[in-house]
């Protein structure tokens, strides 16, 4: 089982490049030295749209995807696949690269049992589960190459213009209901909402295109911190 270490740091949702650079940047601190995680935990929607087995989606974010390949040649990296950014264990060799099915993954925070996930996988239906299997496949996203350019230019479009940021009215009862999936461990951090809040056992991430926060591990326990 993976450890989760003093001085970990947790991104999650920066959907980037659509809401500023402060991702680019973290990145280019952490090469520079400027920020010394001991591992980092991309938490899903790091890229606002990212996928594997295609070339000409890699171009909008060319940048940060180079630095992110340079940088988990030395640092412990682990990619929680959202659902904007999938299929991407073939482009990010040297992480650990964690798919839907995959989600959540166990670790240790010192005494406690940690689940850890992007945060898309419960409480979701039958619909979107669906959704989610048929755009994160091989096979798909092969057939659909044909009109790669059409597709993703207008979906790219689309989501520029999308407002992500949203207070998530009755959001505790969304937790109750995920928490029923996690009753075997002590504690649950997930992404994807954007709530920057924390519920019981539950680490809701901040968003870092949201409320322009990360957490860190401090002294055994997760605390949210402004960039």
């Amino acid at each position: 089982m993976f450890v989760v270490k003093e001085n970990a740091l947790f991104v999650a949702d920066s959907h980037y490049p659509h809401h500023g650079d402060v991702f680019l940047q973290l990145l280019k601190k952490i090469e520079h030295k400027e920020i010394q995680p001991s591992q980092l935990f991309l938490m899903g929607d790091i890229f606002d749209l990212f996928f594997g087995y295609n070339d000409y989606i890699q171009t909008f974010s060319s940048e940060a995807i180079a630095l992110l390949q340079k940088l988990s040649e030395t640092l412990e990296i682990h990619y929680f696949e959202g659902n904007h950014d999938f299929c991407l264990k073939d482009i990010f060799t040297n992480m650990n690269v964690y798919t839907r099915d995959e989600q959540p993954i166990q670790f240790k925070l010192g005494d406690k049992k940690v689940a850890i996930a992007h945060g898309d996988k419960y409480a979701t239906g039958f619909g979107y589960d669906l959704y989610c299997k048929l755009l994160r496949n091989r096979m798909t996203l092969t057939l659909l190459k044909p009109f790669e350019k059409m597709i993703i230019n207008h979906r790219i479009k689309k989501l520029s213009q999308k407002n992500i940021c949203h207070t998530f009215h009755g959001f505790e009862k969304r937790v109750e209901k995920i928490l029923k999936n996690y009753t075997e461990v002590d504690l649950v951090i997930e992404g994807h909402f954007h709530q920057s809040k924390i519920v019981g056992k539950y680490i809701s991430l901040p968003s870092l295109a949201c409320q322009n926060m990360v957490a860190v591990v401090k002294e055994g326990k997760v605390v949210f911190k402004i960039l």
